[in-house]
């Protein structure tokens, strides 16, 4: 399994939506905030290509924001992106 990464600042909405939601498909993933370690942000914006938070990646690939990961987790995407591929 790939791990999820999630990248987020305090006081956003959408983040706090993301987690609530990879946490309610007992999805584990590791949390790293920007505003404790601002020195991410731009290798952050320059891998997923937006500059919007939160963040998501699976290993290396981004899955974009919340909005994003709502889709893929609704369509069946982000189980398939999750699992090793055989």
């Amino acid at each position: 399994m790939s791990g999820i990464t999630i990248y987020t600042k305090k006081h956003c909405s959408y983040c706090v939506q993301a987690k609530v939601l990879l946490q309610s498909k007992e999805y584990l993933f590791h949390e790293i905030s920007l505003e404790a370690h601002p020195e991410l942000l731009l290798e952050v914006m320059e891998r997923s290509g937006q500059r919007t938070v939160p963040q998501i990646f699976v290993g290396n690939q981004s899955v974009g924001g919340f909005t994003e990961l709502f889709q893929k987790i609704s369509n069946g995407e982000f189980d398939a992106l999750i699992q090793p591929s055989t």
